[in-house]
């Protein structure tokens, strides 16, 4: 639902706001979460690498028993770091994204998500990656076509300089009326196989659970996955406001709606929990991890919550 149709971002705005994001990440969440990344990217190396001699302080239970057994002197198996790890988006900027009532544009706080991702990702040396959704007719910006698919994907490249390329890229896509394929987008992350990493899937998860479930289950199965929610306020209740014109995004059909009827609004409430809920069914069934970031919230403060959370729950060994 909007009150608008979907619009090309400006560039000069979409730079604007993308400089003001980065300023805020880099002040307020290196601050707020004081160095410590390791609460939402994999820990510290799950991927078995080549064996070395123990020393003094290694953990034990990475001993290499054979290796052990075959040199007669005690081996413990290294494992791939942090800073090797990759860490890929998928983000989809459909239509429906292209509104906001709040502080923010859902847009907006899509490339938000995205530019903390890609902070804490670049910080840790990791490579950062992404496969972008912008419907089916495809879309146009930044010298880049993603063509009828709809899908544009951008390789995992390390450092700070090639994470704002990614994340200029997305906030300059000039979007075109449809929805992405989120099964689709999502499947993306599966080919090629890769190593195990971090998956981060970023979307208003409109469209129907049986189309991207699935897809996420599937990708949990070799990695780690963050599923942010992009939610606005009026896409979970309407405002007493008498006759509301609204225009579909995604087709561009016209609907008024009297909001002063009561029951409407009750209707309406119930319906947005019920879908809302359904979605974060879908998201625990396939193991993800699950933030939802709302365009009439502090975003940062509620990413740093949900941080902070994640990072309790693995010091008592307990995720999601």
């Amino acid at each position: 639902m909007t009150s608008g149709t979907p619009t090309n971002p400006n560039p000069a705005r979409a730079e604007a706001v993308l400089s003001r994001l980065q300023l805020l990440v880099t002040r307020k969440l290196d601050g707020l979460l004081q160095g410590d990344y390791l609460g939402l990217l994999p820990g510290p190396g799950t991927e078995a690498g080549e064996s070395r001699e123990y020393r003094p302080g290694d953990d034990v239970r990475r001993m290499d028993w054979p290796v052990t057994a075959r040199t007669t002197v005690p081996h413990v198996r290294r494992t791939v770091a942090d800073r090797e790890l990759e860490s890929w988006m998928a983000v989809d900027l459909s239509a429906s994204l292209d509104f906001g009532t709040g502080r923010w544009l859902k847009r907006e706080l899509v490339v938000a998500a995205a530019a903390a991702i890609a902070h804490l990702t670049v910080r840790g040396g990791n490579r950062i990656g992404a496969v972008i959704g912008t419907g089916p007719g495809g879309a146009t910006g930044s010298g880049l076509t993603t063509g009828g698919s709809g899908i544009l994907r951008l390789p995992a490249r390390p450092g700070r300089k090639e994470a704002q390329g990614l994340l200029r890229t997305i906030a300059g896509l000039e979007l075109r009326p449809g929805r992405t394929d989120l099964g689709a987008l999502v499947d993306a992350l599966n080919r090629p196989p890769r190593r195990r990493g971090m998956a981060v899937v970023i979307s208003d998860f409109l469209a129907p659970p049986e189309q991207w479930g699935r897809p996420v289950r599937k990708l949990g199965v070799r990695h780690e996955v963050l599923a942010i929610e992009v939610v606005d306020p009026r896409e979970l209740e309407l405002p007493d406001v008498g006759v509301l014109a609204v225009v579909d995004p995604e087709s561009g059909e016209l609907h008024e709606v009297q909001t002063a009827d009561p029951r409407l609004r009750r209707r309406y409430a119930a319906a947005a929990a019920a879908q809302r809920a359904a979605i974060a069914h879908e998201l625990r069934a396939a193991g993800a991890a699950h933030l939802r970031l709302r365009t009439d919230s502090d975003w940062l403060l509620d990413m740093v919550r949900f941080v902070a959370a994640q990072r309790h729950a693995r010091t008592r060994g307990t995720t999601r």
